[in-house]
């Protein structure tokens, strides 16, 4: 087949239409991508720059989101320490009130409910844990925060364990403490016995004008009383001198012959013969006992005192590690913003490589729309010259 022959006005405008039309396409892919630089074939040194950048922003991004889960790790942390510290406020109450009593069961009562503080301190350390990582945890819980894409650069956090308050080498120390139990008393009498009323002269070893000592409890914070024998004393103002010194009451068995009852610590009897000065040798009250008694942490005001000590060198230990914590926090918070302020760095840093200007790029789509216009305006007029010569041969 005989090629086709173009004049060259026809061909020249064939030609410009094509190009208008590959330069209104790449135009058109400029404004819907909003890039200038698609692939490698656009541009291959901003392509591939800008990629790596990208590619980093990606890294630190998924790294932003790390830091964003330690923040959070941290946070759950410190609230748990602000709660402990309130429990560790009311221990310290409980330790004060108890100060302020003599009275030994009252004193067991704010025991107790001091060593229910001391439980739910250890379970709110156990359950401030985020993730399954918990800083107040103890060992297998430290958190390291990465903040660059290879981790040379990070902040190891220590943990630290709050959930055994009796270990030796914990790092939050509150003893718990012994509650008080009381001791079965017991002491024999001799003698013709009826009842209450019963006069203490009348007892073997005893007589008017004698004296009987109690002494309740051991050492410098014993008590003592005595009641002096009268004519008219009787077993009923021993029982109520025993109860003055110990806070119990007893039970007299007339049968038996004995004194019983339950106390808080021992209670010894001694008598004395005020007309010789000596005591009784053998004497049955003497021979009185007390066994089974477990003294209380807080029976003394000592003991109270240990308990102050303690809680206040855990509310400085809380308040120190609060203070570390705090700092990591605002390291990391740091960290963080800093991070995200470098990702849109290097995505406005990619951007200009391979972002295109849309307004420009409208304005040349315009431009090349004209262009086409007139070009296949002109195509025209030269195909109508070609036409002329027809108009001859007819």
């Amino acid at each position: 087949m005989a090629d086709i022959t173009l004049t060259a006005a026809v061909r020249s405008n064939l030609s410009t239409l094509q190009s208008t039309a590959t330069l209104i396409s790449s135009t058109q892919e400029r404004l819907s991508t909003g890039k200038k630089v698609n692939s490698a074939l656009d541009n291959p040194n901003s392509y591939f720059t800008a990629a790596s950048l990208n590619n980093r922003a990606s890294d630190l991004s998924n790294l932003q989101d790390d830091m964003g889960q330690s923040v959070s790790t941290l946070t759950a942390a410190d609230k748990g320490i602000k709660a402990i510290s309130k429990l560790i406020d009311a221990a310290k109450g409980k330790a004060n009130q108890a100060l302020q009593t003599e009275d030994v069961s009252q004193r067991n009562k704010y025991a107790k409910e001091f060593n229910d503080l001391r439980t739910q301190i250890q379970d709110l350390a156990k359950d401030s844990g985020y993730k399954g990582k918990n800083l107040l945890g103890g060992d297998g819980n430290d958190l390291t925060v990465k903040f660059n894409e290879d981790g040379t650069s990070k902040l190891e956090i220590q943990s630290v364990d709050f959930t055994d308050l009796g270990k030796e080498d914990g790092d939050l120390k509150l003893g718990s403490l012994e509650i008080a139990k009381n001791g079965d008393f017991s002491a024999t009498l001799e003698g013709t016995i009826t009842d209450g009323d019963t006069k203490l002269a009348s007892l073997d070893k005893l007589a008017a004008g004698d004296s009987i000592k109690l002494t309740f409890g051991e050492g410098d914070d014993a008590k003592t009383a005595e009641l002096e024998i009268t004519a008219d004393s009787t077993l009923n103002d021993l029982t109520a001198k025993m109860k003055e010194v110990s806070g119990s009451d007893f039970k007299l068995d007339a049968t038996a012959k004995t004194i019983t009852g339950s106390v808080g610590a021992k209670l010894a009897i001694s008598y004395t013969d005020n007309d010789s000065g000596d005591s009784a040798d053998g004497s049955d009250l003497t021979a009185a006992t007390t066994i089974g008694v477990k003294a209380g942490a807080w029976d003394t005001d000592s003991g109270i005192d240990s308990s102050l000590t303690e809680i206040k060198a855990a509310q400085d230990a809380l308040r120190a590690q609060a203070s570390t914590f705090g700092t990591n926090l605002s390291v990391v918070k740091n960290r963080k913003n800093f991070t995200a302020d470098m990702i849109n760095t290097l995505e406005v840093g990619a951007g200009k490589l391979t972002l295109a200007d849309t307004n420009r790029e409208g304005a040349n789509l315009a431009a090349l729309q004209t262009q086409q216009q007139l070009a296949t305006s002109t195509l025209a007029l030269a195909a109508r010259a070609n036409q002329s010569v027809l108009q001859l041969i007819r």
